[in-house]
């Protein structure tokens, strides 16, 4: 199903992605926390895509597995790394050719050694132009975007970013799915200035159960996400404790998601790290009925 219609059909649109396992064990493991999760009836799984498209048969698998295996509606991650605007064209017609109907649209990262993002010659430059290239070529396919509640690390300011995701969104996409954050308000602010840009489509935040304090140490300086110094020291208190780690993580989260909830969000997009007990405890808190299939 299109995205378009997933939010037009559902009061609230629960989503999870992961990322291709680069093993058999790996393969097997998501299966199994795969299959925990899909008992909470998500919307949609989405799948992400190597730099470079260093995952992009690994992408279709997936997406093909989530579709045809756990019967569900996926959505492939897309990025302009590496790529002539024909080959993108080509991976599109292959991915609309195998089922796929939803596309996350995104610029993507440099490639690993290079400083600043390059388009390559007859690539394109920004994630609007990909997300122009996809309503040309396949006007029938949901497009989700992302949007940065405390900026884009590249982007010059604020402003700057937020008129960057409104060319994305006046260039067709369905969707706005947030990058990680910890701090509500920042959320709220961001959404309230979409709303005051003409930002109609929905705007859904994006969580990241913390689970491991070093690694997500890492993610967030790398992505340039607030990390609240109160939750910073609680989780540096206990930082030899895995257990107290998660527990004090999944209850951040937990609290979250019920101030968005309250707050009238149109659904939540959970960045599972291809595990299920941190997004199982979560959803159980928040009351999601599960179907036992």
């Amino acid at each position: 199903m299109r995205l378009s219609q997933l939010f037009q059909d559902q009061k609230f649109v629960m989503s999870i992605e992961i990322f291709p396992p680069k093993t058999a064990e790996g393969d097997a493991a998501l299966k199994k926390n795969l299959q925990t999760l899909i008992e909470y009836d998500p919307a949609f799984v989405s799948c992400t895509y190597g730099a470079g498209g260093s995952t992009q048969d690994r992408t279709e698998f997936w997406c093909h597995e989530i579709q045809q295996t756990f019967h569900r509606t996926a959505m492939a991650h897309f990025t302009c790394v590496g790529a002539t605007r024909e080959e993108l064209k080509d991976w599109l017609d292959k991915a609309a050719a195998s089922g796929i109907c939803n596309i996350m649209a995104l610029r993507g990262d440099p490639p690993v050694g290079q400083e600043a993002f390059k388009a390559v010659e007859g690539g394109l430059k920004n994630a609007n132009q990909l997300v122009e290239l996809i309503r040309e070529t396949h006007p029938e396919m949901g497009i989700g975007v992302a949007g940065y509640p405390e900026k884009h690390i590249e982007a010059s300011d604020l402003e700057a970013d937020l008129l960057n995701l409104k060319r994305k969104v006046d260039a067709g996409a369905d969707a706005v799915f947030t990058q990680l954050f910890f701090v509500n308000d920042n959320f709220f602010t961001f959404r309230d200035r979409c709303n005051k840009l003409g930002i109609q489509i929905p705007i859904v935040p994006g969580i990241m159960p913390i689970t491991d304090f070093a690694r997500i140490k890492r993610i967030t300086s790398m992505c340039g996400t607030v990390f609240p110094a109160d939750l910073a020291a609680k989780l540096e208190a206990v930082q030899d404790d895995a257990s107290a780690q998660f527990e004090i993580g999944v209850e951040h989260a937990i609290q979250q998601c019920r101030q968005l909830i309250a707050e009238g969000i149109p659904g939540i997009h959970f960045y599972a790290l291809n595990k299920s007990d941190a997004c199982q405890r979560i959803l159980d808190a928040l009351q999601f009925p599960v179907s036992r299939r």
